[in-house]
C-alpha cells in the first residue's frame, strides 16, 4: 500500500510540472496573439491598395500581355507554397495545412501537372524531408514573426522559377487564415498567373480606378506585379503567424485542463488508497488490542 501511495505522489508531481509548462505556453501564446493580430491588420491596407492598383491596370489596359498574367498553353509544373510553423505545441495546425496541401497535390496531379513544393516552417520541411520529397525552396526561422524581407525572398524565388522556361507554370499558396481566436481556416489561393475576370460594380465592390500609363501598361505591371506577389505572400505569413499562436493557445489550454483533471483523479485515488491504508492500520490495532485482552482474560 505504501508503494502505491509513493507512485501516486510521483505521478501527481509529474502532472503538476507538466501543467505549469502548458500554462506558461498558453500565457505566452496569448500575449503574442495580440502583436500578431496588430501586424496582420497593419499589412492589410497595403495589400488592399496594391491589389486595387493591379486590378486597375489590368482592367484599363487594352490588352494584357505580361509573363505573370498569361497562362501557359501546356502547363507542366505547379509550384505550391506551403506555410507551416517552426515549432510544435499548436495542435492540428500543421497537420491541417499539410492535409490540404496533399489534397491540392492530388487535384493538380489529376490535371497532369508535376507538383513542386516550396515550404516555409521547420515542421513542413521536416515532413517533406522524411518522405524524401524534393522541394523547390525551403525557409525556416520566422514563422512566429515574419518580416517583409522574408516574403520578398520567397516571392523572388517563385517568380524566377515562374519566368524560367523549365520552371513552374502556376503558383498556389496553402496557408492558414486567421478568422478569430477560435476559428482559423486553411485556404488555398492561386497567385500566378493572374486570373482576369470581368465584373460589374455593386454596392460592395467599386469600379477599378482609371489610370493613364506612361510609357505602357506592361511597364507598370512589370513594376507592380512582383510587389503584388510579395504582398500576397507576406499577408499569408502574417495570417499564419496569428493562426499559429491562436492554435497554440487553444492546444495548451486544453492540455492544462486535461492535466488539472488528471491531477484531480489521481488525488482522489490517492486519498482513497490512504483511507484504505488507515482503515487497515486501525483494524490491525483493534485486532492486536483484542488479542491482548483475550490473553489477559485467559491468564485470569
Amino acid at each position: 500500500m505504501g508503494a502505491q501511495l509513493r507512485l501516486l505522489r510521483r505521478r501527481i508531481n509529474s502532472v503538476k510540472s507538466t501543467a505549469k509548462i502548458t500554462r506558461a505556453q498558453e500565457l505566452i501564446a496569448s500575449s503574442r496573439i495580440v502583436r500578431a493580430q496588430q501586424r496582420m491588420q497593419a499589412a492589410l491596407p497595403y495589400e488592399r491598395e496594391i491589389t486595387r492598383a493591379v486590378t486597375g491596370v489590368v482592367s484599363n489596359a487594352a490588352s494584357v500581355d505580361h509573363p505573370l498574367t498569361v497562362a501557359k498553353d501546356n502547363p507542366v509544373r505547379a509550384g505550391v507554397l506551403i506555410v507551416t510553423s517552426d515549432s510544435g505545441f499548436c495542435g492540428g495546425f500543421n497537420a491541417n495545412v499539410l492535409r490540404e496541401a496533399e489534397a491540392l497535390r492530388g487535384l493538380l496531379e489529376g490535371r497532369g501537372l508535376e507538383v513542386v513544393p516550396f515550404v516555409t516552417g521547420r515542421k513542413g520541411v521536416t515532413w517533406h524531408t522524411f518522405r524524401q520529397r524534393e522541394m523547390g525552396g525551403q525557409w525556416v526561422g520566422f514563422s512566429r514573426k515574419p518580416a517583409y524581407a522574408d516574403a520578398k525572398e520567397i516571392a523572388q524565388t517563385l517568380i524566377d522559377s515562374f519566368k524560367d522556361d523549365n520552371g513552374i507554370d502556376e503558383i498556389h499558396i496553402v496557408s492558414t487564415e486567421f478568422v478569430s481566436m477560435l476559428t482559423q481556416n486553411v485556404v488555398v489561393k492561386r497567385v500566378l498567373p493572374l486570373e482576369v475576370e470581368e465584373t460589374e460594380a455593386t454596392e460592395t465592390t467599386a469600379i477599378p480606378p482609371y489610370f493613364e500609363f506612361e510609357p505602357t501598361a506592361g511597364d507598370v505591371l512589370e513594376s507592380l506585379l512582383p510587389r503584388y506577389v510579395e504582398s500576397r505572400i507576406f499577408t499569408a505569413l502574417l495570417q499564419s503567424a496569428a493562426s499559429e499562436e491562436a492554435a497554440r493557445r487553444r492546444a495548451m489550454k486544453s492540455a492544462t485542463d486535461n492535466a488539472n483533471e488528471l491531477m484531480r483523479l489521481l488525488t482522489q485515488e490517492m486519498n482513497q488508497a490512504r483511507q484504505a491504508e488507515i482503515t487497515q492500520e486501525i483494524s490491525e490495532i483493534v485486532g492486536g488490542a483484542n488479542a491482548l485482552a483475550d490473553a489477559a482474560a485467559g491468564k485470569e
